[in-house]
């Protein structure tokens, strides 16, 4: 990752798109110059930012209108006059995919009012506008004769926390979008702020003594990536020739700045009702996503001054429903009467006021829960010596946040780098450029397959045993190929040669499965699942009951890829590996 490096992409530009719970953005460089990232700047009234929110907003057909501010914008227009109920509003829709297990390509997600419809093409509505207005952007920063010429690499990032389903489900949606499959691929989050900081050393010159310790070969750190829907953390380790190794599996939560959200919104549902919220979203929705953009803006500027009171602008429909619904003329009433403001909270002319360390609570859940998740990882072998703490994604910008973590754990140095919510976006484009930054991976699971092994008497229990053939065989076998937390590197490749015990077919269907348990025994056992099932073409002219496959899984990658050769034929071909069917 030094400035003499030079990308290792065959395409003249990478083009990264952070695809966030809140926020979503886009960046590129360069191949010739892939240091110099360029970002958008979107804006929302007064408001400027390098990202715009995750709405998308689509009409009664499910067609495309808008995203971002402009959907918020044009949104709370039509619902000023009640047309916004022929229309889907989404928003915070990614952390469907957080739901790994249950899982599926035709899953469904819901919009602001309820309305459901199908989540791929949702994703895919808001990747497709991403790319599209990017293109427009590219284009601005190319001359005209070099237009024809252009050819992009896509990284798309998600969350390291998130299994071969979720990547599998953004990959379908990308590809819907109209990026080629052989342009497009996938970056872990954490891993792309992990790249970014430490390129960062090449970048400024006036980093203080403590990052600079971050940076040199030998040096440990966790990682701890929060961003709007998760808490991503992991152990980092920067090698002798200057690539990362990832020393334990990324692991954490639903603890993001979305779950500060939600606290928020059920005090605003406690105070006021649960009829109240109802009818605000019923008859006065453009005030409700006032109220949730109000929030967002709020959230992030909030200081840990035990003294000083927080105000809000309340839209004055969740007064007049609240009093309507409570039948009182005062909403200082409901106020008194509640049990959730404990005497410290305020109305005021169309603001409500809080007591700053009540106003807190709402983040108090979600920072306990980062904070006991990272106690619980330093407990780990691999993490004893680790004395840096490495914060970014936009949740670590959150001042309550750094002063949590920093107070927590006085014995590590925290460091929170210039731009911290941007660290993944531009990350991931570096990453494009040069892959190999990142030298090993820690398995998250333990992956194998069903196998029917000759019974063995004495090995293998009675319970399982089959005729096959006119064969014993010990059924439902967990045949090993990677060990939770094994160090692998990027290509590591487990083979195994199949014979076909049963009828000739022209598809050889192997159940691969995952398992939490580092060294499982069978498939039903407890902590074990199917990940799903691997479809490998016979050769039609060699049906026989023992045509020969050598099935290899390609593991260490942000992705897991299988390939079959058919050893009858020679013939070598990537293989289906449907994860999202039901």
């Amino acid at each position: 990752m030094e400035k003499s490096i030079t990308s290792k992409c065959m395409k003249s530009i990478v083009v990264a798109i952070d695809f966030g719970t809140t926020f979503s953005g886009y960046a590129f460089s360069f191949s010739q110059n892939w240091g110099k990232v360029y970002t958008n700047h979107w804006q929302g009234g007064s408001l400027i930012s390098h990202k715009a929110p995750t709405v998308l907003l689509l009409d009664s057909k499910a067609e495309f209108v808008s995203f971002g501010y402009e959907a918020e914008d044009k949104y709370a227009t039509l619902a000023e006059s009640g047309a916004h109920k022929d229309y889907y509003l989404f928003q915070r829709f990614k952390m469907i995919l957080h739901q790994d297990e249950a899982l599926n390509r035709n899953i469904k997600c819901k919009d602001l009012s309820g309305k459901q419809l199908e989540a791929i093409k949702v994703f895919s509505h808001s990747i497709r506008f991403l790319k599209d207005h990017l293109m427009q952007e590219i284009e601005k920063c190319i001359i005209q004769e070099a237009k024809e010429k252009v050819d992009l690499e896509y990284v798309l990032t998600v969350p390291a926390i998130w299994g071969d389903k979720a990547k599998m489900f953004m990959r379908e949606a990308a590809i819907n979008a109209g990026i080629k499959k052989e342009d497009l691929i996938i970056a872990l989050e954490p891993e792309a702020a992990s790249i970014y900081c430490q390129h960062l050393q090449f970048e400024k010159e006036d980093l203080s003594a403590t990052t600079m310790e971050a940076f040199k070969p030998g040096t440990k750190y966790m990682v701890v990536d929060l961003g709007g829907g998760t808490a991503d953390i992991t152990i980092h380790k920067k090698a002798e020739d200057n690539t990362l190794e990832e020393l334990l599996p990324a692991s954490g939560g639903p603890w993001g700045g979305k779950s500060v959200d939600d606290a928020f919104m059920k005090f605003l549902r406690d105070l006021a009702g649960d009829k109240t919220m109802d009818m605000l979203k019923e008859k006065g929705m453009e005030d409700y996503v006032e109220i949730c953009r109000t929030f967002e803006t709020k959230k992030r500027t909030i200081l840990p001054d035990k003294n000083s009171a927080v105000t809000m602008t309340i839209p004055q429909k969740y007064f007049e429903f609240s009093k309507e619904c409570h039948k009182v003329k005062d909403f200082k009433e409901i106020i008194e009467k509640s049990s959730v403001c404990e005497g410290k909270v305020k109305s005021l002319r169309g603001k409500i006021k809080w007591e700053n360390d009540l106003f807190v609570q709402f983040y108090k859940r979600t920072i306990n829960n980062i904070i006991k998740h990272m106690d619980d990882l330093f407990q780990e072998k691999q993490a004893q010596d680790v004395k840096i703490i490495l914060m970014v994604g936009g949740f670590s910008e959150c001042a309550l946040v750094q002063k949590a973590v920093k107070e927590h754990f006085t014995q590590k140095k925290v460091i929170i780098p210039e731009e911290a919510g941007l660290a993944v976006l531009k990350g991931a484009v570096y990453f494009g450029h040069v892959p190999q930054a990142i030298s090993r991976r820690s398995a998250r699971h333990t992956y194998g397959i069903q196998t029917w092994p000759p019974f063995e008497k004495g090995i293998h229990p009675e319970s399982k045993k089959i005729v096959m053939n006119g064969k014993d065989r010990c059924k439902d076998v967990f045949f090993k190929y990677v060990q939770k937390g094994e160090s692998i590197y990027p290509g590591f490749k487990k083979s195994q040669i199949f014979n076909t015990l049963g009828v000739a077919k022209d598809v050889l269907e192997c159940a691969v499965f995952i398992s939490e348990d580092p060294n499982p025994l069978f498939i039903d056992e407890r902590g074990c699942r199917k990940l799903g099932i691997l479809k490998i073409p016979l050769n039609k002219g060699n049906k026989t009951s023992r045509g020969e496959m050598e099935e290899t899984m390609i593991f260490g990658e942000t992705e897991l890829r299988v390939r079959a050769e058919d050893l009858f034929t020679g013939n070598v071909q990537e293989v289906t590996f449907d994860l999202l069917q039901e």
